[in-house]
């Protein structure tokens, strides 16, 4: 294989390139329904250590290297099934370069799990969806306990996120938080939905900001109780408040791939129309790279797509939609 260092045609292969690789958040769903998981993190530096990877190595000069930023997940509709049948729709995936070697010059991260529901729909009795982080189940004193959906997956070292809540057999219908990069989501707990799982604090464009936390699932208005916070790190939508059922879950913030909350439900005629509200929809994704000085970078996407100075000698490129960026 080829040393990094030198090229056949004599072009320099560089490396030490740092990244933020975040993929759109899960959609809430419906009907007291669970919230969304975070979009999967990973990143290289500057956040917590235990989520850091290695650099990004294998880059060549005059190459254009595509970038993918997900997008979110919608929430799941206020009648439903909804489009995928119990739960809220899953994040995309946000890759940097798309035709590279995984985990050396590519970095993937996965959608979030959209959360589920079941108010009136047996069928629905389901686990969360599976993802970056994984979306939170739904259920109550009549079913068996459900498993929230499972994060990282597919599996990453250092892992991109975390399982989404249970839902233990519970009065009402309420559901589990959706995971976030650094925590589970909560469980339900009588007359308590359950909160996101918290995000990743990162500082590659400076100051802090933190990416990837779970939404909170919406509460059942009947019970009196509270909805699931959205996710500590701020980034995952809160559910719905059990205040007339017309309040959606709170979407996942814009391009920190935060999962959307829970909407909120109360029985009615027709079941599925009366006193329901939607879950929120997950917060699109972003990608961030921070190289040397030395380099010069040209980046295509649309105007929030921006190369900016950074301390230590270094720039960012962020995108916040999809765009190519090369090095000269």
């Amino acid at each position: 294989a080829q040393e990094e260092g030198t090229w056949p045609d004599g072009a320099e292969v560089f490396g030490g390139v740092d990244y933020l690789v975040v993929a759109g958040g899960g959609g809430g769903a419906t009907n007291a329904g669970a919230g969304g998981g975070a979009g999967g993190y990973r990143a290289s530096g500057y956040g917590p250590a235990p989520l850091q990877g290695t650099a990004l190595s294998g880059l060549l000069p005059g190459v254009s290297y595509n970038v993918t930023v997900g997008g979110g997940g919608a929430g799941m509709p206020k009648v439903h099934p909804g489009p995928t049948g119990c739960t809220g729709t899953d994040g995309s995936i946000s890759v940097f370069n798309v035709c590279g070697v995984e985990n050396t010059s590519k970095i993937t991260s996965a959608g979030g799990g959209g959360g589920t529901t079941a108010p009136g729909h047996p069928a629905c009795f389901t686990a969360g969806r599976a993802g970056g982080s994984g979306g939170g189940a739904w259920g109550n004193a009549a079913v068996s306990p459900t498993a929230g959906g499972a994060g990282n997956t597919p599996p990453t070292d250092p892992p991109q996120g975390n399982a989404g809540g249970n839902a233990c057999s519970s009065p009402g219908y309420i559901g589990g938080g959706g995971g976030g990069a650094t925590a589970v989501g909560a469980n339900n707990a009588p007359g308590s939905a359950g909160a996101g799982g918290a995000g990743a604090p990162n500082t590659i464009l400076g100051p802090a900001t933190s990416y990837a936390g779970g939404g909170g699932a919406g509460n059942d208005e009947r019970t009196g109780g509270t909805a699931g916070a959205a996710s500590p790190c701020g980034t995952g939508g809160a559910g719905a408040t059990p205040v007339t059922g017309t309040n959606a879950g709170t979407p996942g913030t814009t391009n920190t791939g935060g999962g959307g909350g829970g909407g909120t439900w109360r029985f009615g005629v027709p079941c599925g129309t009366c006193r329901t509200s939607a879950g929120g929809s997950g917060g699109p994704g972003i990608v961030i790279v921070r190289y040397p000085t030395t380099l010069t970078g040209t980046i295509t996407g649309p105007v929030g797509n921006v190369i900016a100075c950074a301390p230590c000698s270094s720039k960012t490129a962020k995108f916040v939609a999809s765009g190519t960026i090369s090095w000269a």
